[in-house]
């Protein structure tokens, strides 16, 4: 049996992860996934605070013995409406965004999904299924491509060699 619960917020940046694990203290989770960093890269949140903010994150849940993954920030420069040399600029902020939150995640104890490796490729080349309407947040199919792309790291993160697996498994989202 699996509790699934979503804290997901439309607009969401590293600064309100502390609000979001506000809500399911002190009912702790198995697994928490955190899925941050392109709205820190549309508002020009320094990336030096996002880390520090998504590390505190990491850090408050492992303190819990909550797994964690974190799926990177995605490649913005696969946005069609996003010009040149804007959209070159997007890329570079948000994969140099994506490194470091790989490297601060791995150094808390969370798993690091790099999405836009696994699926920048695919956005960038299927823009009208991946995107939805407005050509910015993901559609119905590039939710789905998201969820495979961290089905693999939650199954690891409740593998027996982590932690016992509870007869009834809850997940933060």
């Amino acid at each position: 049996e699996v509790h699934l619960r979503c804290l997901a917020v439309v607009g969401a940046q590293s600064g309100d992860l502390q609000g979001q694990i506000d809500q399911i203290e002190p009912d702790w989770p198995h697994v928490a996934v955190i899925a941050v960093g392109a709205n820190d890269v549309t508002h020009r949140v320094p990336p030096g605070r996002s880390v520090a903010l998504l590390t505190a994150a990491i850090e408050r849940l492992r303190a819990h013995e909550v797994e964690v993954v974190v799926a990177t920030c995605p490649d913005l420069g696969t946005i069609r409406p996003i010009p040149h040399p804007l959209r070159w600029v997007a890329r570079r902020w948000s994969r140099s965004l994506a490194a470091a939150q790989t490297v601060a995640a791995v150094s808390a104890g969370a798993r690091s999904v790099a999405l836009a490796d696994l699926l920048g490729p695919e956005f960038d080349a299927h823009p009208d299924t991946m995107f939805g309407p407005d050509q910015f947040p993901p559609s119905a199919t590039g939710s789905r491509a998201f969820a495979e792309a961290i089905v693999p790291s939650l199954a690891d993160a409740l593998t027996p060699t982590t932690r016992p697996v509870p007869d009834a498994t809850h997940l933060e989202l």
